[in-house]
């Protein structure tokens, strides 16, 4: 993916650099990246808020390889990550249904359908990855045909593609489609790895 071209570019350059940026100051810096997207959306400022979520992606990846290019890899760290990443999606998320509403007049029960989708899946994605490890011993993504078609990356990056170009909403409903089709292709290909057990 491009986004870790870039983030280990950057994370190369602080080490090299002995740049005194910790594990944790980078997790919290990308969230609070994707935390300004929010105002942005808000006051109409589609362009700039899609950059800022897409800035925010690629820092996300910088706080793990520093953690391991540094030694100080740590359970709380990946903890402490993956909690900032989700509330940091649903901001982000809430950002661009706001513009979606406000400024492109997408307020139908449909669309409000086409919203709590695009909230809850990458939630429910995320959650599915957790209790795959943790109740069946693997990880989603290592298992099946399935591509990862709903990680993170892909999702910000369908978002930042649409509010680059106008489609706000429509970038919306594909994060949805995106994070469904994939939830149930991959409890579809779980449910079968389990049945052979």
């Amino acid at each position: 993916m491009i986004n870790r071209r870039i983030s280990l570019r950057i994370t190369k350059a602080i080490i090299e650099h002995r740049i005194p940026l910790t594990p944790n100051i980078a997790s919290v810096t990308s969230f609070l990246i994707g935390v300004i997207s929010l105002p942005l959306y808000i006051v109409g400022q589609s362009v700039i808020a899609g950059l800022l979520v897409q800035t925010s992606s690629v820092a996300d990846g910088i706080d793990g390889e520093l953690a391991r290019g540094l030694g100080m890899a740590t359970r709380w760290g990946g903890f402490f990550d993956a909690v900032l990443d989700r509330i940091a999606d649903t901001i982000i998320m809430s950002g661009a249904i706001y513009y979606a509403l406000l400024h492109q007049g997408h307020g139908t029960i449909v669309d409000l359908i086409v919203y709590l989708l695009a909230i809850s899946g990458p939630l429910i994605v995320s959650y599915l990855h957790l209790r795959s490890q943790h109740d069946l011993e693997v990880h989603p993504m290592l298992t099946g045909l399935t591509p990862s078609i709903a990680s993170r990356d892909v999702r910000l990056f369908v978002l930042f593609i649409g509010s680059l170009v106008g489609l706000v909403y429509e970038s919306l409903v594909l994060v949805a489609l995106l994070s469904y089709i994939y939830i149930t292709a991959k409890l579809i290909e779980l449910s079968s790895l389990h049945d052979q057990e």
